[in-house]
């Protein structure tokens, strides 16, 4: 077991209740890559641009900037939030910090189970790419049964975990090596396939405006069918809080995560943006069918327009963006699931917040993260829309958890108690006088979102035979469940156990004094502020041992 340093030191973690346990070698541009590696324009928008265009025609790149606009309210309150605390597993240690017990393990609890479900799923994506880059990774079938897609999808995502597993175990530095340079050379291959694409062009930007029959028979029209098309926009632009989750890793986290937060969205939108806008125009046909199919997709659109020797190396750096996007997706989940181990809050934590003495990394976090991302693909392994169904309930799992950040601290602002009367933590970013109209915009479109995701629309839920009640509300009942379930054991068990494990406590009273009128209150790193008067829901006692 690694002996953390006991002493304030200039990483910071003793203002937060923890001791420096975890590698501190993050720089700037890694933070940077962190979280855009997460978004990943290259597999976001190369993955689901099929499921888009088949609901919504070309007008549905008109989703893009709406959902830009929404993630960058929500990315600004989370900027605002990591200026001030870089800690690992970020939303739920802000929850901790602006609501109750509850709400705070239910953040964090929902982020977990989508980043464990979205991690399958980003590695799915390999099966849209490498059977078009070369019909060998076609292991299963010949792509022609009605599963070979979905099972050759599970066994090359499979493979890809367990790469991703033994990276993310092996240390944060290697990770973050291998992330650098994969983001590089996803911007480099985004920015001259935008040049490619661009010059190419064959048609003008009046497609946009054209609902080209799309809505027909749909009961709210084009409007009803653009809604459900949106989800593959949504699914790109979130994760950006992964910069401020590996906060503790990171150099001077309160000035670099903020800027790294707002530069991941912003250029992921500006990119992405321009090679839906670019490869629209640019496809030689847009009725044609594989356009809007799952083995076809802007990769058709590519290959068709590059073609040869251009358009397999602009496919081998999609590849090369899916592997650095799953590395970031099972980082995320690891910090996430460690930092909640290390508050005791989930069953086995003391074997789950362990940090290998010599990699400086929690190891067993990554292996078990590997493994249990690996069970969804095997349930959903005989579902032919296992990409759109893992997609949306993760996007819905990840939009309830940034919810439970938005608006308790839109609740805080309302009552003039952001930042909290107390609070000395050194602020890395604010939003000043903007900061209450964007908090709000943030938890109307997070809601608006979540909502829209979740409906149980037969066309993402189950828009292939056999066409049953339960399959088409499985997302419905899925959260549901999650959600209940979570907040039945944390009420009913966690909670019981709440505190920071004795091995990653540190003296902080310096950093949260206790009023001296009130001998008897206790330090609560659960807020900003030392208002206890007496236990509540959420607190956590430093150095309690589980």
């Amino acid at each position: 077991m690694l002996e953390p340093s006991k002493s304030t030191d200039s990483s910071g973690m003793d203002e937060f209740g923890y001791a420096q346990t975890l590698d501190r070698s993050i720089g700037k541009f890694a933070s940077f890559a962190a979280g855009v590696s997460y978004i990943s324009i290259l597999t976001g928008v190369f993955q689901l641009f099929y499921f888009g265009f088949s609901m919504a025609g070309p007008a549905y790149a008109w989703s893009w900037p709406i959902v830009f606009v929404g993630q960058l309210m929500v990315a600004l309150c989370f900027a605002e939030l990591a200026g001030r605390y870089p800690v690992a597993g970020s939303v739920y240690n802000w929850a901790k910090r602006l609501a109750s017990g509850t709400s705070a393990w239910l953040a964090g609890w929902l982020l977990l189970l989508s980043s464990i479900m979205a991690l399958g799923s980003v590695a799915l994506a390999l099966q849209i790419t490498l059977p078009q880059l070369w019909s060998g990774f076609q292991i299963v079938g010949d792509g022609t049964g009605p599963f070979d897609f979905a099972v050759n999808g599970v066994v090359l995502a499979t493979i890809m975990i367990t790469i991703s597993t033994l990276i993310n175990a092996f240390g944060v530095k290697l990770m973050t090596r291998i992330n650098s340079i994969g983001v590089f050379v996803e911007l480099i291959a985004a920015v001259l396939l935008i040049l490619a694409l661009g010059w190419h062009v064959v048609r003008g930007p009046e497609v946009f405006f054209d609902t080209a029959g799309f809505g027909e028979g749909h009961d709210l029209g084009f409007f009803g069918v653009f809604l459900i098309g949106a989800m593959a926009s949504g699914y790109v632009m979130y994760g950006f809080d992964t910069a401020s989750s590996l906060g503790e890793e990171t150099k001077d986290p309160k000035r670099t995560a903020p800027k790294a937060i707002l530069r991941a969205v912003t250029a992921s939108f500006l990119l992405g943006g321009l090679i839906l806008l670019f490869g629209i125009l640019a496809a030689p046909d847009l009725t044609d069918p594989k356009i809007g199919a799952a083995d076809g997709g802007l990769q058709h659109i590519v290959l068709s327009v590059l073609g040869g020797p251009f358009g397999k190396a602009f496919l081998v750096c999609i590849v090369v963006a899916v592997v650095v996007c799953t590395l970031a997706v099972h980082a995320a989940a690891i910090r996430m699931m460690f930092a909640m181990a290390r508050d005791n809050n989930l069953p086995f934590s003391r074997q789950l917040s362990k940090v290998d003495p010599v990699r400086k990394t929690p190891t067993v976090a990554a292996i078990v993260i590997g493994v249990l991302a690996v069970i969804p693909l095997l349930v959903n392994v005989m579902q032919p829309a296992i990409f759109t169904i893992l997609s949306s309930i993760s996007i819905v799992l990840i939009y309830m958890s940034y919810l439970l950040v938005t608006v308790p601290m839109l609740r805080k602002r309302l009552l003039k108690k952001w930042p909290g009367a107390g609070d000395h933590s050194e602020a890395g970013f604010s939003m000043g006088r903007w900061g209450l109209p964007v908090n709000i915009l943030a938890v109307l479109w997070g809601g608006a979102m979540t909502l829209n995701l979740i409906w149980p629309r037969p066309e993402i839920y189950n828009s292939v035979p056999p066409f049953e009640w339960y399959l088409q509300w499985g997302g419905v009942l899925f959260v549901a469940a999650a959600t209940a379930g979570g907040a039945l054991l944390y009420r009913l068990k966690i909670r019981h156990q709440t505190g920071i494990l004795a091995e990653h406590a540190t003296v902080h009273a310096a950093s949260f004094p206790v009023p001296a009128q009130d001998p008897t209150a206790r330090v609560d790193t659960s807020s900003t502020a030392s208002e206890t008067s007496g236990p509540r829901d959420g607190d956590f006692e430093p150095q309690r041992v589980g």
